[in-house]
């Protein structure tokens, strides 16, 4: 079986070399990231931007979680966005430590707030915030549920996730934490 050669002039070889390292090189880097909460709340940090967080100082913000989504089958969106703000404030620079975030849930969006047993009983599904509420708790967010909105909804204290904290009322937390300067996010 006769081999067959590519035979090229002697000049080609070095220009193919050059064109070659001289081609703009694809990032392996993905365009997205997760810095803290894997696989919820994907930022991207353009380099020259305005309104960067400073680094040095510490933020506050009290997440008022009261719409369910369209689906209590699916993850709640103001929990991505809860994961969002935590992983642009670490992307940005900022860290986990200077981050004082808290969660009150309540409203339509109670249920989420669920252990896994009491969900999967009332939806005949797998409560599919579970581990971004344990994500997010990793990080030093604290949750919470409004204890009166487990009693308009017939739930007890006992079947909340136990990632979550009951509390009085979403009433007096918001005023309470608002009163202590954290920002109000609605979600």
């Amino acid at each position: 079986m006769k081999r067959s050669t590519l035979n090229f002039p002697k000049w080609a070889l070095p220009l193919l070399a050059m064109t070659l390292l001289t081609l703009p090189v694809v990032s392996a880097k993905p365009f997205w990231s997760y810095p803290v909460i894997q696989g919820y709340g994907p930022v991207h940090i353009w380099p020259k931007v305005a309104l960067r967080p400073n680094p040095h100082q510490t933020y506050r913000a009290l997440f008022d979680v009261t719409k369910p989504g369209k689906t209590f089958l699916k993850l709640n969106p103001g929990l991505s966005h809860i994961a969002r703000a935590v992983n642009t404030f670490v992307a940005a620079g900022v860290p986990l430590s200077h981050l004082r975030f808290l969660v009150i849930i309540h409203g339509p969006a109670t249920p989420i707030a669920l252990g896994a047993r009491k969900f999967q009983a009332v939806f005949h599904h797998p409560n599919p915030n579970l581990r971004i509420l344990r994500d997010l708790r990793r990080a030093g967010v604290r949750i919470y549920v409004c204890g009166n909105a487990l009693g308009d909804m017939h739930y007890n204290p006992r079947e909340v996730n136990p990632e979550i904290t009951v509390a009085l009322s979403a009433l007096t937390t918001l005023v309470m934490i608002q009163d202590k300067g954290y920002a109000l996010m609605r979600m």
